[in-house]
Order: C-alpha cells, then sequence, then structure tokens
C-alpha cells in the first residue's frame, strides 16, 4: 500500500507549503506573474536542497545502504499491531545518508574513541559513528525496543566496525545509571530517544560525569519540524525540545549550536575550564594545575603544531617511526637518509597524511652534507625546532679482531655525526632562543649486550650519552634542551635475517617484558621530548628497553 512521504523537516515542510501556494496561485487569474515567479524560484531552491546535499555527500557504506533499504521497506506499523513493538515506529525516524555521514565525521574529528547513543532506532545512525571510531572504539547504543535490537544485528554482522557496537535494551534512564555506577565515560553522546526526557538525559549526563572533559554531546530533532520556535506550536514534542533548547543556552556549564541538518542537530560542549571556576562550589584553586600552562591542557601542551623538525636515519626503522610520529603530533617534517629512494617514500607516506614533508639525501658524518641538510631545513620552513639526531649503524666483531676502520666507520656516523649535527641544529636553535635536539643512543651505553660482540657499537653509544648531557647542560640557559632516547633490542626485518635468529631467543630471556621492542614503542617518547611538556628536562637519557638494563 502507497504512503504519501509527510513533511519531516523545517525544509520539507517549506516546500509542502511552497507547492501548495504555488498551486492556489496558478488556479487564481489574479495573482501577478511577478508573484508566481518567485514562489516557483523559492520551490526550486527549497526542493533542491536535500537532494543536493545526497549528491554532494560521501558515499555511505554497502552495510549502510542495505540497513536503509530494510528500514523503508519495513511494514512497522504491521510490526505495531503484532504487538513486536511497544511503540509505533514511523520509518522516517532513521538516521539517514547525510545525517549518517555528518555524526561519522564528527566522529572522526573529534577523535572520540567511546560514543554512548541514546534511541537507536534500527541503527544507522549507530553504524555510522562506528564507521568513524578507531579500530579499538566502541559505541554503546540504548533502546527501549528488543525488537530493534534483533532487526539490526544482522547488519551490523555483515559490517566490520559492527562488532564495535553493544545494545543496551530497556529504559535508557536505567542504562545510564548502570553505565554511571560502573565509572564510564564516553568522548561523544548522541540523544535521539523519548524527547520529553532529553533534559533528563542531559542533566544525568552532566551531573555523573559520563561526558569526558573534551566530550561533545549531539543532540537530533533539536529543530523539530520549526515546531520549537513557532508562537502557536501545541505539539507536545515541539514545545519538549523547545524547552529544552532554552534550557542548554541558559545552561553556564556549556556552549551549543544547533546546524539545521534535517530536522536540527545540537553540538554541546562544556565551557572552557576558566569560565566553570565562577561556578564551582567550594573554593577551586585556579593556578596553572587547574588551568593548564597558559591555558592548554597536558596533550594540548604535547601537540607540536608549527614546529619544524627533521629526522636523519628517517627513511626507515626507527627513523621513520620517528617522523611520523612527530607529523602527526603537528609537526613539519624533513625525512633525511642517505638512500634516497628511502627518504622519498617516507615523506609520501606523510604527505598522504597530510603532513609537510620534504626529503634529503645526506650523509651525516659529512660536515658539509649536515651543513647543507640545515640549511634546506631552515631556508624551506624558517626555523627548526626539533633536531632528531638518530642515523647510526652497528658492526659486530669480536673485540681482537676490531679493525681500526671498523671503529672509524662506526663513530664517524654514531659519534662524530651525531656531533656535527647537534652542532649544526644547535647554531641555529641557539640564535633562534629555543630548540629541542633528541639524540638516538642505545640500551648499550649502559650494559653490554650479549651475547653478540660490538665493542665498536657499544662505546660509540656511550659517547652520545656524555654528549647529550654536556650539551644539555652548556645549552639549557639559552633555551635549548638536549636528550637522547636509548631503546632496547628492536624488532627490525634484520632481526629475523637468518644470521640473527638464533640470539632472538637468547634476547628474550634477558627481557623482563618478554619482548623485542617495536619502533612504534619509542614514538611517545620521542614527541614527549620534542614538546614542551619536557622544557624541565635536559642531559637526561630516556632508556625504553622493557627492563633489560635491570637484568
Amino acid at each position: 500500500m502507497f504512503h504519501q512521504k509527510v513533511p519531516d523537516t523545517p525544509v520539507e515542510v517549506i516546500v509542502d507549503l511552497l507547492t501548495k501556494a504555488k498551486d492556489i496561485a496558478a488556479g487564481c487569474g489574479t495573482v501577478p506573474e511577478e508573484l508566481n515567479n518567485h514562489l516557483q524560484k523559492a520551490l526550486e531552491i527549497a526542493s533542491g536542497l536535500d537532494d543536493y546535499l545526497e549528491k554532494m555527500t560521501m558515499q555511505e557504506s554497502e552495510p549502510l545502504a542495505e540497513l536503509y533499504k530494510k528500514t523503508i521497506s519495513h511494514d512497522w506499523d504491521k510490526v505495531f499491531k503484532e504487538g513486536k513493538t511497544m511503540l509505533r515506529l514511523p520509518k522516517e525516524c532513521i538516521t539517514g545518508h547525510v545525517e549518517g555521514q555528518t555524526l561519522k565525521m564528527l566522529v572522526q574529528m573529534s577523535q572520540a574513541k567511546k560514543v554512548l547513543e541514546i534511541g537507536m532506532f534500527t541503527g544507522y545512525g549507530a553504524l555510522s559513528m562506528a564507521e568513524g571510531l578507531p579500530e579499538d572504539g566502541c559505541l554503546v547504543a540504548c533502546e527501549l525496543e528488543p525488537y530493534l535490537k534483533d532487526f539490526a544485528q544482522p547488519i551490523f554482522d555483515k559490517s566490520p566496525h559492527g562488532r564495535k557496537i553493544t545494545v543496551k535494551t530497556g529504559s535508557a534512564m536505567d542504562t545510564l545509571k548502570e553505565l554511571a555506577a560502573a565509572g564510564e565515560q564516553f568522548d561523544m553522546i548522541f540523544i535521539d530517544a523519548d524527547k520529553s526526557n532529553y533534559i533528563n538525559y542531559y542533566n544525568f549526563i552532566m551531573d555523573n560525569t559520563l561526558l569526558r572533559l573534551r566530550g561533545v554531546i549531539c543532540v537530533d530533532n533539536s529543530l523539530f519540524k520549526g515546531k520549537v520556535y513557532l508562537k502557536d506550536t501545541t505539539d507536545s514534542n515541539g514545545l519538549a525540545l523547545r524547552e529544552f533548547n532554552q534550557f542548554i543556552s541558559k545552561d553556564p556549564r556549556v556552549e551549543q549550536v544547533i546546524v539545521p541538518l534535517r530536522d536540527g542537530i545540537s553540538l554541546i560542549r562544556r565551557l572552557p575550564l576558566g569560565s566553570l571556576c565562577s561556578l564551582a562550589q567550594g573554593k577551586i584553586t585556579d593556578d596553572e594545575v587547574f588551568q593548564g600552562v597558559k591555558g592548554h591542557s597536558i596533550l594540548d601542551r604535547m601537540r607540536l603544531d608549527g614546529k619544524v623538525a627533521y629526522v636523519t636515519g628517517g627513511g626507515q626503522g626507527i627513523g621513520r617511526a620517528f617522523a611520523h610520529a612527530l607529523g602527526e603530533a603537528g609537526a613539519k617534517v624533513a625525512v633525511v637518509d642517505m638512500d634516497q629512494g628511502k627518504a622519498e617514500t617516507v615523506t609520501r607516506e606523510l604527505l598522504l597524511k597530510g603532513i609537510p614533508s620534504i626529503s634529503i639525501t645526506a650523509d651525516i658524518s659529512k660536515s658539509d652534507d649536515v651543513q647543507r641538510m640545515v640549511d634546506t631545513v631552515a631556508s624551506k620552513w624558517g626555523a627548526i625546532h626539533i633536531a632528531c639526531n638518530n642515523a647510526g649503524i652497528n658492526m659486530n666483531s669480536a673485540s681482537e679482531d676490531t679493525s681500526l676502520e671498523e671503529w672509524d666507520r662506526t663513530f664517524n656516523v654514531n659519534l662524530r655525526g651525531t656531533f656535527i649535527c647537534c652542532q649544526a641544529a644547535g647554531r641555529v636553535m641557539l640564535k633562534q632562543g629555543y630548540g629541542k635536539i633528541i639524540n638516538t643512543a642505545s640500551m648499550a651505553s649502559l650494559i653490554v649486550p650479549h651475547p653478540q660482540k660490538q665493542l665498536s657499537y657499544n662505546t660509540s653509544k656511550a659517547g652520545v650519552v656524555k654528549l647529550t648531557q654536556t650539551l644539555g647542560t652548556e645549552w639549557v640557559d639559552r633555551g635549548v634542551r638536549v636528550n637522547c632516547i636509548s631503546p632496547g633490542i628492536v624488532d627490525t626485518p634484520l632481526i629475523h635475517s637468518e644470521d640473527l635468529r638464533p640470539l632472538v631467543q637468547r634476547w628474550l630471556s634477558d627481557i623482563p617484558a618478554g619482548r623485542l621492542a617495536q619502533v612504534t614503542d619509542l614514538q611517545a617518547a620521542v614527541v614527549y621530548l620534542a614538546s614542551e611538556a619536557s622544557d624541565y628536562m635536559t642531559g637526561h637519557n630516556l632508556v625504553i628497553e622493557g627492563g633489560q638494563s635491570l637484568w
């Protein structure tokens, strides 16, 4: 049986009214042609908006498209009459393509990892948001109707993102109380159920810290067909949402904006901390611990936005991981390596992420190459804030067999090269009055790794630590901090070569953590040392070796 679509959003209501007005005008011979033309133009603008948004919005996934089709084609009146649902559910309740992709993008932009949805319907919005979550993200959906959980689950199972969704059936308020009792917190909360209860949901969320410090609350249907602002509104849902919107606009804890997407989406977030001090009950110590240093939270203080960095040995392994970490934290990154192809490959990786990056080919054991590297970076971006001197080599031989050639070659790169880089970058930083130098040393600076024999490597890396300590004390009062990172044995393709494979089990037996280091284990350290959060640290050797140097 064909059901005529009922106007469900302000734009759809406007289109309906304009269509009726145009038909009336067309049937009245006394209406000026100019008025007919204006009505026609207004109708074209209003009626074309939703279609245009549909076409210009990124395409939905196949599971979402299937879920939409299944929802629209389902006979919800019949389901209600059969007693399978407690409420008569109109298919118009579905979130839909444009709003679904908007919610997905909001999840991604806010970098949410945990989302709470109050009111799921058939799960289109839930799956849209789940698609925006990281692999380890999760979404809890509160839904009154058990039927809807069973309706959505087969589609969730088809999607690789469906496993992120947990549906809790029953009273939403009961679920909220359960979550609050468990100490759960969410980065984003989407409210779309029982409009007369919106205020109660909101107050419970705020009063029980279900929303994280920087979390966002999204509220659906906040324009409700325009009835929230029409003076003659008698609709109970419209009046409830009008009261809700007014309540939020007067709540001194938050700020909000209403986006006229479909039937309206409200975006609500807590006010900055400084604005909340006056609301606190009892004495609040309004200092940098509460406000953050210069108003920046600890995570903001670890951002590297606007900073310029270079990474030597950046074409592979630890250097590649450092380049990505610094870039992800906001820095522009010059990838430096002797192998031009490897440097260019990592640069392309960074550019794909939207990270400004260049590649430079240089041999750090040659002072002319190092000076050209420093000049290139400073010329390109006007400064050098972060010098990550990571390039190094390792050659194994028994001490009695170590040749002067091996010794000199190792020291030329590992110690002499690191010194040349520190000095060249340091001169730039000292003129700037600010800089972070991060050298890669090794656990071998503290202990003698075994059973491999690597005299020249161990000694050169011990020299890197002493170089770091000396420069760190000399330059700290001029704004330049110098620190180093000493990794343990890092799991690289080389480790799994036929020559080294027999040694891996011996190494593992010496590591309390029970595994080799991954390059990703080192990334947070380089970002910390590069950031303002470590401004009081200098001359330090940050050891990351799974406890191996303790045994």
